[in-house]
């Protein structure tokens, strides 16, 4: 048995597609649903059980010699949340009480860090486990925080010597885009912003530069297909010997003005893009540079090539966004 929390959301309902793809068995799902299209991005999948998080530590009672693996997706993911002490309960604690339990019964667990744990990129964007690095890192907002929490307390447990699961892995995920995403709202990527306004002949919106270094939509993100997430989570499934943080972006910085012109493209459109001020405020805060250093991870062995922004952009927009069902 494989348990992927947050299984019903973006990267979680990716993953248990995958999963699904390789002839994995039972595949949980733990998740919430509520009354939205999220249920969609799992309708297609035959699963064990879909478990409310509230019944989680009940299950994992029950099941604790059935479960080989947890994918742990499940957060409060939007970087404009500002409960934090909702956040901390969802993305601190209960990640503490799973990886406390993996340690227990012997079961691997691999989890979401972010991107956003760098914060302003001050530090740069070398995923460094040690803990004089990780306390110097700064997050901007209470979802980045909470990660690098998390991050932090995994590895002063590894210094410790304690207990710790058979697997573990963080991965640091840059600025993911691709199917299933659509219930996500303002946090949805811009590739899925966009289309709607490229399809219907229309000019897409992109914020303005607020720094002398950068034109407007010059803005730089890693920008990753989802796919490309996932290869590297079947990877590590493959190799179990494989353990620690790493970055997961492709390690090549594209601007905003890429991403929207590779929509308007896909589409066989030439792109019409108007630029509006940043919203004040989030205009102190907004990260105008993004980029992975691969090498840890390439270093472990692993080798596959990532998607080029407009093989990815494309992928998804003929793919999925404009068909009947765009659903994986």
């Amino acid at each position: 048995m494989i348990i992927v929390t947050g299984g019903a959301g973006f990267i979680g309902s990716n993953i248990v597609a995958a999963l699904e793809a390789r002839g994995a068995a039972r595949v949980v799902v733990c998740d919430r649903l509520r009354d939205g299209v999220k249920w969609r991005n799992v309708a297609k999948r035959e699963l064990a059980d879909i478990v409310h998080p509230d019944d989680l530590d009940d299950f994992l009672k029950v099941h604790a010699g059935e479960v080989s693996a947890i994918f742990h997706m499940g957060a409060i993911s939007s970087t404009t949340e500002t409960d934090a002490d909702k956040i901390i309960d969802n993305n601190f604690k209960l990640s503490l009480r799973l990886w406390t339990w993996c340690a227990a019964h012997r079961v691997r667990f691999i989890y979401a860090s972010s991107a956003a744990t760098y914060g302003d990129g001050g530090e740069g964007f070398v995923d460094d486990f040690a803990i004089d690095f990780l306390a110097k890192l700064r997050p901007m907002n209470p979802y980045g925080w909470s990660k690098n929490l998390f991050d932090r307390r995994v590895a002063r447990m590894q210094a410790a010597g304690d207990a710790c699961p058979p697997q573990w892995v963080g991965l640091k995920f840059f600025n993911v885009y691709g199917p299933n995403e659509y219930h996500k709202g303002t946090m949805q990527s811009v590739v899925s912003h966009v289309y709607p306004r490229a399809k219907a002949g229309e000019t897409a919106s992109l914020f303005k530069s607020h720094h002398p270094d950068y034109e407007d939509g010059g803005q730089l993100r890693d920008f990753i297909y989802v796919k490309d997430c996932i290869d590297v989570m079947m990877w590590l499934l493959d190799n179990p010997h494989v353990n620690g943080v790493f970055n997961c972006g492709t390690g090549k910085a594209r601007s905003f003005k890429d991403l929207a012109c590779a929509v308007y493209r896909a589409l066989g459109k030439e792109p019409m893009i108007e630029y509006v001020p940043t919203p004040e405020h989030i205009r102190d805060k907004y990260q105008y540079y993004t980029q992975a250093d691969m090498t840890r991870l390439r270093a472990a062995g692993y080798d596959r090539a990532f998607h080029t922004l407009e093989d990815g952009v494309r992928t998804y927009v003929t793919g999925f966004l404009d068909r009947e069902d765009p659903f994986l």
